[in-house]
């Protein structure tokens, strides 16, 4: 038996890996420690999915290798699992000496074996193709009682040119229904009362199985669950999402009225270069077609800005779109070339400061549109499940349908008793600011606490909910 440490790094796909792992280790007897420095050994689940994300793991990699030259820390041995140790592979090796192990995603399941070998003093490099990566399993949940993140593919096979993602994790993959739908049952009766569904590409789903993308039959099957409140689809591709999925969102009670879409840009040459497919035109379409479907909804979207091609004109262009189509949560990223990608040989790249420039515009152009947004939320009466307490405001803060945890906005709110975490309440909105909205209690309806423990925070930046 040994204490373990797990920091965990990038998106929800990857949280879910190391919850996997994370399962494995504890019914292997090991124990998951807070705090770094009384583990024995430190598992690092990396992100290398652009630049700044790769520097992170980084600088995350060498804080956690220091441990094992300080007198004062008890940690013995340092494992490299995720997306960079799977990118970089026998690099990061070399880059990195102090590591005893470095693990690619297709050897994830063998993590109980390579951690014992850690532990012994013997170093491991250890890889396969990508598509081993596990599918299934028992997890350890890392986020708070009430939600949980439920990956329904894994891969992908869109070819986006600047995009590493399929060399990193492999072609597109999804997982069998009825193993979905019992997960989410399971998830269901130990708590979970929100499922956000991931995958590289949700709208996908199912094209590998039968011909033809099978998200909405999904969907309705997993809107039958009783315990569930909302079913909320992150990274849904936007030339798959057809009429039937929008009907399908209309009409199901439980299916969330938000929808992620990764635009990543509105030009048509910028996007084609891009290895997707549309226009300004088709992209407004869309938008327009989501909002007459399911009225009410909210939309969430990236954007690249600064990509090889990208003149002042087609940046114009960008921000045309995004005037007319006013989308309601968006973010947006300087352009970052990676190495191995097609878009890596582009010609005509962007000046730095001048993706920086645009960055910004792009970014306080859209504080403006969501703040008039949560403006005209004023008056209104949400529904909304309470995520804790803030005590330098001294208000319950909680979430909307509108919102998916930890990256939209949230809802502060004046209670005389404060709610337990998971708790419904109804909340009137008073006023708002730039980003959030703020209101009094007027009813709690239920609590949705329950369900299985969190491991311990398993972030430096302590990303994971206490």
């Amino acid at each position: 038996m040994a204490k373990i440490h797990l920091s965990l790094l990038g998106c929800d796909k990857n949280r879910i890996d190391a919850e996997i792992m994370a399962k494995k280790l504890v019914d292997a007897g090991h124990v998951l420690s807070e705090d770094p420095s009384k583990s024995d050994l430190v598992l690092v689940n990396t992100c290398g999915f652009i630049e700044a994300a790769k520097k992170e793991s980084i600088d995350v990699i060498f804080d956690m290798a220091r441990l094992k030259e300080d007198k004062k820390s008890q940690t013995s041995a340092l494992v490299i699992a995720g997306c960079l140790a799977e990118r970089y592979r026998e690099k990061l090796a070399q880059l990195i000496p102090e590591a005893d192990a470095v693990v690619g995603i297709g050897r994830n399941g063998d993590i109980t074996d390579i951690v014992k070998k850690a532990l012994s003093g013997q170093r491991t490099l250890s890889f396969d193709l990508p598509e081993k990566l596990p599918l299934e399993g028992s997890r350890l949940l890392s986020t708070s009682r009430h939600y949980a993140y439920l990956k329904i593919a894994e891969g992908c096979s869109n070819r986006c040119t600047y995009c590493a993602i399929p060399s990193i994790r492999g072609h597109f993959r999804s997982r069998k229904p009825q193993d979905i739908i019992s997960e989410a049952r399971r998830l269901a009766a130990g708590g979970a009362k929100e499922l956000i569904l991931v995958a590289q590409d949700t709208t996908a789903y199912g094209k590998d199985l039968s011909g033809k993308a099978t998200l909405s039959s999904l969907l309705r099957e997993m809107a039958q669950i009783d315990e569930l409140w909302k079913i909320r689809v992150l990274y849904a591709y936007p030339d798959n999402i057809t009429d039937e999925l929008i009907d399908t969102m209309s009409g199901e009670k439980k299916i969330a009225r938000y929808l992620d879409i990764p635009l990543q840009h509105a030009n048509g040459e910028v996007l084609r270069h891009m290895g997707r497919a549309g226009n300004k035109e088709t992209l407004l379409a869309l938008v327009r077609r989501l909002r007459e479907g399911i009225p009410g909804i909210v939309l969430r979207s990236s954007f690249i800005v600064g990509f090889p091609g990208e003149t002042k004109a087609r940046f114009l262009d960008l921000l045309d779109f995004q005037e007319a189509a006013l989308i309601d949560r968006a973010g947006c990223f300087a352009y970052s070339a990676e190495e191995g990608t097609p878009a890596f040989r582009l010609r005509n790249s962007v000046p730095q400061r001048e993706k920086e420039e645009r960055l910004e515009i792009f970014m306080r152009r859209q504080t403006d549109i969501l703040g008039e947004k949560q403006r005209l939320r004023q008056g209104a009466v949400l529904e909304t499940v309470t995520e804790g307490f803030d005590g330098q405001k001294g208000l319950c803060v909680a979430r909307t349908e509108y919102d998916a945890p930890e990256i939209d906005t949230v809802v502060y709110f004046k209670t005389k008793n404060e709610p337990e975490i998971g708790a419904m309440v109804k909340v009137r909105i008073t006023r708002s600011d730039s980003y959030d909205l703020y209101g009094d209690e007027i009813g709690v309806e239920e609590s949705m606490t329950g369900g299985e423990k969190p491991i311990a925070p398993c972030s430096v930046d302590d990303i994971c909910a206490k």
